[in-house]
């Protein structure tokens, strides 16, 4: 079995380059779109994504301290790759399902592959991070293995391990009488072989606390002398396990330590919830989430030199095979490295931006009507090159208006210490009616959202928690005034989440409108969220999974139309995700009919680009920065009157069928333009952190046209949003020295 897996995945392989080499044989008059050599595996895909943000890392033209993180980021990712991706190809192995996606890859074959990959990815991971050590000596942040301390240093460490590390630690015995431990999710820990007085070795095992700073400080604090002193630049490091395998002696008095190796676990971590026969879907979701960290086994993560006896006791009681196993030099969790990107280093992050307040906000005083702005016109928002603080403010000033009745908001990431939640607080304070979607099923936001679901139905607040079967993954909201002798509503749509950190940290785009086709549409929305609704269709508003599909094929076939009419035909789109082979199919159909189309796609792409008689119109690229691509846009040409369409889902099979999304229109032709042109644009122009994809699936680094300086366009709307609109923009952009 094992042998034809290989085989399978080594024949994927050869495909891919095939296509690469000799892709003329898709060329034929009639396409078989079922072909598997059209469609890249999903996960490899993700795993490509990986890749470049490990390039992010190795990118010396970034600061030094945000290419500590971006492996640290990289190490999350793959936590997380394998709590819920890997862990689900185990699970259909295990079961005998013989369900393949459209590249016809078989689980077994797509776990081969991926532990190719990883492997591959966290070597040179290592050699980066080898290179980053060096770089951080001369600024004078040393990171020291434990032997190479001096003796002032081990003091300091042997004070601080006796007065705060011990009295936290709990080592726990395996022995006849004492069954193995549990070992936690994404725990790190000690394997420890200690040999008591009779001479028998026993195992035990010390988990590393997270409660404590991953790091130990090995610098003496200065003393104040008159007054305070700042502390010196220097900063000396050790990693808190090795300090603790040091003093092992101290937690087995009477024992000789043997040997003392760390450990890491990750465990499948998605939550099954089984929501038809669960009577609480609240209680469920707390259940599943204290029982994720007793999920099975995925991977364990060891040093080289773990002995292979210390190893068999792991595998064997973990009930691992030695394909879940990964030999890593420390440190064995790459996430752990962000404990170096938090120091007190500004001069080596990221230079501090303020966003940009949006004009038409910017201009109105404190006491202002916001919402007679909003009645003016549409209001965009681009995050975070614009402030999030007029979302805060639009909540925060219909709680407090006199005149507002009603409040309704989808929240699918909030976040802890939300403003957002603050607000509809307050407005139920101010006997405003509140409803509020709380998804429940945010993958590792479940205990955070509990939590706020739990304050706002305290407190009064219209609480539901989606839909059977279905995810609410739209961000929308709607506020209901009282206007005179007629009632208004204001609509803010979005891409991304109502989250005010990470808005700081996502590119997001936003609407505000008070249209009143689309406040309909909103209205009928929330009344399929918390009531009872058979509604089939909406105005103007794409809303999944009742006519987000239908419309949007709709769209790409009017692209076809025009193309074949010898009108100009374009499709450009932005997304986290293109994964749906009936959305795939229909791009490669616009392509044979030959729609331009380009395609920018942060993370797993299926579709292979420039096939010939394929998808030789498709471009695909990728943007991989300082802040986290989130917008989803979508825009239509047709034929000049261009469609535009923003909001929160991505072209995959789950957004358009199994979770409520919406995508919302830009009517306002200056919006339309300034997104067309002057964001998008500035996207396609970019050659400092853009990738295109080729038809194998690799990416390549686009780069600038000689005697040209590279384009970095999340940097140039940093310095550059609102000074300007049109397309005087895009062409100042495309200028760029």
């Amino acid at each position: 079995m094992e042998e034809m897996a290989k085989k399978e995945s080594g024949e994927s392989a050869t495909a891919a380059r095939a296509l690469a080499e000799a892709p003329e044989k898709h060329a034929a008059a009639e396409a078989d779109f079922n072909d598997p050599d059209l469609y890249i595996n999903r996960e490899l895909s993700l795993l490509a994504f990986q890749h470049r943000v490990l390039e992010e890392a190795e990118d010396e033209r970034n600061p030094l301290l945000e290419r500590v993180k971006f492996l640290s980021i990289l190490g999350s990712n793959l936590d997380e790759f394998f709590m819920v991706r890997v862990a689900g190809l185990a699970a259909q192995m295990e079961a005998g399902a013989m369900d393949v996606g459209p590249d016809r890859m078989s689980a077994r074959a797509q776990l081969i592959a991926i532990r190719r990959e990883v492997k591959k990815l966290l070597n040179e991971a290592r050699k980066c991070l080898d290179q980053l050590m060096p770089a951080l000596s001369e600024q004078d942040i040393n990171l020291y293995d434990y032997a190479e301390l001096n003796e002032a240093q081990l003091k300091r460490v042997a004070k601080y391990f006796e007065e705060t590390i011990f009295p936290v630690l709990t080592p726990l015995a395996f022995d006849p009488g004492r069954p193995f431990p549990h070992i936690s999710n994404l725990s790190l820990n000690l394997a420890v072989t200690i040999r008591d007085r009779s001479g028998q070795e026993r195992f035990a095992r010390l988990k590393v606390p997270d409660s404590l700073p991953q790091l130990v400080t090995l610098n003496a604090t200065p003393k104040a002398k008159g007054k305070r002193e700042s502390p010196a630049k220097r900063t000396d490091l050790v990693w808190l396990e090795q300090v603790i395998a040091a003093n092992l002696p101290a937690l087995f008095p009477g024992m000789e330590i043997v040997q003392a190796h760390p450990f890491h676990v990750t465990r499948d971590a998605d939550l099954a919830i089984k929501e038809l026969e669960a009577e609480d879907l609240m209680e469920s979701i707390e259940e599943g989430v204290k029982q994720r960290r007793f999920g099975s086994v995925i991977r364990l993560v060891v040093t080289p030199d773990m002995p292979a006896s210390m190893l068999e006791i792991l595998m064997n009681n973990l009930e691992i095979g030695p394909a879940d196993v990964y030999r890593h030099p420390r440190p064995l969790s790459l996430k752990r490295l962000f404990n170096l990107y938090s120091l007190e280093r500004p001069d080596l992050k990221y230079a501090p931006f303020t966003s940009a307040m949006a004009a038409e906000f910017a201009e109105t005083a404190e006491d202002d009507d916001m919402f007679a702005v909003i009645r003016r016109g549409d209001v965009f928002l681009h995050h975070p090159f614009d402030s999030f603080q007029p979302v805060v403010e639009f909540l925060r000033k219909s709680a407090r208006d006199p005149g507002a009745l009603a409040i309704k908001i989808c929240l699918y990431r909030v976040g802890r210490n939300s403003p957002i939640v603050e607000t509809l607080l307050e407005a139920i304070e101010e006997d405003k009616q509140v409803a509020a979607l709380v998804e429940l099923k945010a993958r590792f936001d479940e205990e955070s959202n509990i939590e706020w679901a739990k304050a706002l139905e305290r407190a009064g607040v219209h609480v539901v928690y989606g839909l059977i079967g279905l995810k609410i993954h739209s961000k929308v909201a709607l506020v209901v005034r009282r206007e005179q002798d007629r009632i208004a509503r204001y609509v803010h749509l979005s891409t991304g989440n109502y989250n005010a950190v990470t808005a700081h940290l996502y590119t997001d785009m936003g609407l505000f409108t008070a249209d009143d086709d689309i406040a309909d549409d909103v209205s009928n929305l929330f009344n399929y969220l918390t009531g009872y609704s058979y509604k089939s269709d909406y105005k103007k508003l794409l809303v999944s999974p009742v006519n987000l599909r239908r419309r949007m094929e709709a769209l790409i076939e009017r692209e076809i139309k025009h193309a074949k009419a010898g009108r100009k035909a374009r499709l450009v789109f932005k997304m986290n995700a293109l994964v749906d082979p009936a959305m795939i199919q229909s791009l490669y159909r616009a392509s044979r009919a030959g729609v331009k189309i380009q395609l920018l796609v942060r993370g797993i792409c299926c579709l292979r680009p420039g096939l010939p008689g394929i998808s030789d119109n498709i471009e695909v690229y990728s943007e991989v920065g300082r802040f986290l691509e989130h917008s989803r846009v979508y825009c239509f040409h047709n034929n000049g009157d261009e469609e535009v369409y923003i909001g929160s889902a991505d072209l995959m099979t789950r957004n358009i069928d199994h979770r409520v999304e919406v995508l919302a229109p830009i009517e306002d032709p200056k919006i339309v333009r300034h997104i067309c042109d002057d964001v998008l644009g500035v996207y396609f122009a970019d050659t400092a952190k853009s990738r295109q994809m080729l038809a194998s699936g690799a990416y390549v680094r686009r780069k600038p046209a000689d005697g040209k300086k590279p384009l970095n366009a999340q940097e140039w709307l940093l310095k550059n949003n609102r000074k300007a609109t049109g397309k005087s923009r895009l062409v100042r952009s495309r200028q760029q020295p």
